[in-house]
């Protein structure tokens, strides 16, 4: 751990002589700009460099939202790299296809459990299961992969409060009450909480305030939280994916089609009359298109998640994104708004 550290801070040294030394005598900007140019180098140098990982014979992860995409996968993962695995599957007892593919490895350490993150009967429930199953109850849970996530669209004036409140309910509080309820066993393992937020929880867009919220949310909760563990050698990562709605069928044609009827039906006569119907059908469709659009492959996300379970040294945030997301990414959070804004959003 130390000697990746080491490594790091002489890479980073070399490259900022490298860069100062043509300068010396220069003005401010040619310094600054050496500044620039040895931090780039020196991350590039530094993300090929190899990474020590953990093994995971004798430690417990827990996931949340395992019915469907990255987090069904992600178990499957975990567990082939000798993991203990607690899947948490809302829809387990609906007999959920995730949970029935999960089930049917049959390995000792895969635990298909029933969980709804917005209970909090069921989180305790599901971990007096897991302290009576642990590898090694006195070594606690190596990691919680928060991952468990719902989405909606529509402008601020066409979604209800309910709306809010539900996907709040899952993706930010869900967050929430999954780590309180399980940090004591991370804090005994010394281990790490990763929380999924999105490219949208750093830079949002038009007609996703209600999801965007939530993922700022879980942005900012991840970083008091890694704040808060430092002092109990807990690390917390985020992951931040692009659009893989296609990958994980978080949005479908169906969905896209009855939240705008949902939408339309819940707004006043006022707002109907001041937006009109044609407003609704043009962000439906951009909702389709997006939903298209994303990539199918989930192995970027699923990789990060990875990494972050089994790093020695975790990232603070992994970024699965396409290279449109990256550069968004960095337009919107390093230039000024009204560059920023007149690009991708006016």
């Amino acid at each position: 751990m130390a000697s990746q550290l080491l490594i790091r801070v002489v890479v980073f040294a070399a490259m900022m002589l490298a860069c100062l030394q043509p300068t010396m005598g220069a003005g401010l900007w040619a310094k600054a700009f050496a500044v620039l140019l040895a931090s780039v180098l020196s991350w590039t140098v530094c993300r090929f460099l190899p990474v020590t990982e953990v093994d995971g014979k004798g430690k417990a992860v827990l996931v949340t939202g395992c019915d469907t995409g990255f987090g069904k996968e992600v178990s499957q993962v975990l567990h082939d790299r000798g993991f203990t695995v607690f899947s948490g599957c809302v829809l387990k007892d609906k007999g959920g296809e995730g949970a029935r593919e999960l089930a049917a490895i049959g390995s000792p350490r895969l635990h298909v459990l029933q969980m709804d993150v917005t209970s909090d009967d069921s989180l305790w429930k599901a971990r007096q299961y897991m302290e009576e199953n642990l590898p090694d109850k006195d070594a606690g849970l190596w990691a919680i992969l928060n991952n468990a996530g719902t989405s909606t669209y529509g402008l601020v004036e066409w979604c209800p409060i309910e709306t809010y409140k539900r996907v709040a309910e899952v993706n930010l509080w869900g967050t929430v009450r999954v780590t309180k309820v399980f940090l004591p066993l991370v804090r005994k393992a010394k281990g790490r909480v990763i929380n999924v937020a999105s490219g949208l929880g750093r830079s949002c867009a038009p007609s996703r305030s209600a999801y965007g919220i939530t993922k700022y949310g879980v942005e900012s909760f991840s970083d008091v939280l890694r704040y808060e563990m430092k002092r109990w050698g807990v690390d917390v990562s985020i992951i931040e994916p692009g659009n893989f709605i296609s990958a994980t069928n978080i949005f479908n044609k169906q969905g896209i089609e009855r939240t705008a009827k949902e939408l339309w039906d819940g707004m006043t006569d006022e707002v109907k009359k001041d937006y009109g119907k044609k407003a609704l059908d043009d962000y439906k469709l951009l909702m389709h298109q997006y939903a298209t659009e994303g990539s199918r492959d989930t192995s970027p996300v699923v990789d990060a998640m990875v990494a972050a379970v089994v790093a020695v040294r975790p990232k603070v945030r992994y970024n699965p994104m396409q290279f449109y997301w990256h550069v968004r990414t960095f337009i919107m959070t390093h230039l000024p708004e009204w560059i920023a804004d007149n690009i991708y959003i006016y």
